[in-house]
């Protein structure tokens, strides 16, 4: 994999009914999740995104491909209905362990829901 390599992106719309499922699976039942006060729209967990910045690295590598080293930081509120989409670009490779660099975006309006983030990651 040479630096510039582009991932394949991964395009996710998140709705209520995904949230509650993370949240049973995660055991984080934060009102804000799924009933919020004083916004339209329920939040999604902030560490969802994380797990498709993950899947994202799978898809592109493959089931056996291992996530050694996984961050990222949040820039922006995602609401439940919509559309995110996952996507990165190699910027190196040393020793069988691939360097990312990702983000997330919104794609209903281009906001930038999730940067910097990246990964280590080791092909299976």
């Amino acid at each position: 994999m040479d630096p510039g390599t582009l991932i394949p992106p991964l395009l996710r719309r998140i709705e209520l009914p995904d949230m509650i499922a993370y949240a049973g699976a995660t055991w984080d039942w934060h009102r804000l999740h799924y009933a919020p006060e004083g916004l339209d729209r329920p939040v999604v967990d902030g560490q969802l995104f994380g797990a498709l910045l993950a899947e994202q690295l799978q898809n592109w590598l493959g089931p056996r491909a291992r996530v050694v080293r996984l961050r990222f930081r949040f820039r922006s509120m995602v609401f439940a209905g919509e559309t995110v989409r996952c996507t990165g670009r190699v910027t190196g490779h040393d020793g069988g362990l691939i360097t990312v660099e990702q983000q997330v975006e919104v794609v209903e309006d281009g906001r930038v829901a999730v940067a910097p983030a990246g990964a280590e990651v080791r092909p299976g």
